[in-house]
């Protein structure tokens, strides 16, 4: 298998997250809680990207950001109905998630 470093974003009420990263494309693949009323964790996949999400306060910052280069950006930004910017290291469009947890994804020239 191949090395992957996969972004844990702290979340609350994350059940109700995963459908704005539903919008992205992710679909979830597992969850995991200790017991009823513990913190939910949550896996999500798009393709060959993971992303986790943690209700545990330890687990990571709160409006954490990471950068995700996608293929195209135009349909993602009419989606969300944010604008396209246009950078010397490509085209990208800037995300939040409704806990304040930060994306940018951006297409890189030669994609």
């Amino acid at each position: 298998m191949a090395e992957e470093l996969v972004p844990v974003f702290r979340v609350e009420r994350a059940r109700e997250v995963v459908g704005w990263y539903q919008r992205l494309g992710f679909e979830v693949v597992g969850e995991h809680q200790f017991e009823p009323g513990f913190p939910l964790y949550v896996f999500l996949r798009r393709g060959d990207v993971h992303l986790h999400l943690s209700e545990h306060t330890g687990d990571a910052p709160p409006g954490s950001l990471a950068y995700f280069y996608v293929d195209e950006v135009d349909g993602i930004a009419a989606e969300f109905g944010v604008p396209v910017e246009t950078a010397p290291w490509g085209r990208e469009i800037e995300l939040t998630d409704p806990c304040g947890n930060q994306l940018r994804l951006g297409v890189v020239p030669d994609r």
